[in-house]
């Protein structure tokens, strides 16, 4: 069935969406894919800030280029990550590996294993989900 009026899940998001579209900068699929992306990227970072002898020898200037990748995310890269879930079967794996392609094409992806290094899938939901809510009531 595609996604209409008639089909969402809730009227919120059928008949009353001209009253709640802005939310879904906030709650949508796309926009939770984006929180999770931003929680990965600035883990990384944070990664880099540490003594890691893996990391140490990190450029940081390239820290704002990898908040670009999630700043500047967009509809092609939520799609890439849904494609990528329906190998993995997972959600926040195909954020990881969608992560992992953008840092090849950025010439650093011999630093990409530390991309969700240590975490579970609930430390990235657990941390985006409040974030999503906070800067949605700002």
């Amino acid at each position: 069935m595609e996604l209409n009026v008639l089909s969402a899940v809730s009227p919120i998001d059928g008949r009353y969406r001209r009253h709640t579209e802005t939310l879904s900068n906030y709650f949508s699929e796309a926009a939770l894919i984006k929180y999770r992306v931003r929680i990965e990227i600035e883990y990384f970072i944070q990664l880099c800030e540490l003594p890691l002898p893996q990391l140490k020898d990190f450029d940081k200037s390239l820290f704002p280029t990898l908040r670009k990748i999630y700043s500047e995310i967009s509809e092609a890269d939520t799609q890439r990550v849904k494609e990528i879930e329906k190998t993995t079967n997972h959600d926040v794996k195909a954020v990881e590996y969608l992560i992992k392609e953008k840092m090849e094409t950025l010439g650093i992806g011999n630093q990409m294993e530390f991309v969700h290094f240590g975490l579970t899938s609930q430390d990235i939901n657990n941390t985006a989900t409040p974030l999503m809510i906070k800067e949605a009531t700002v």
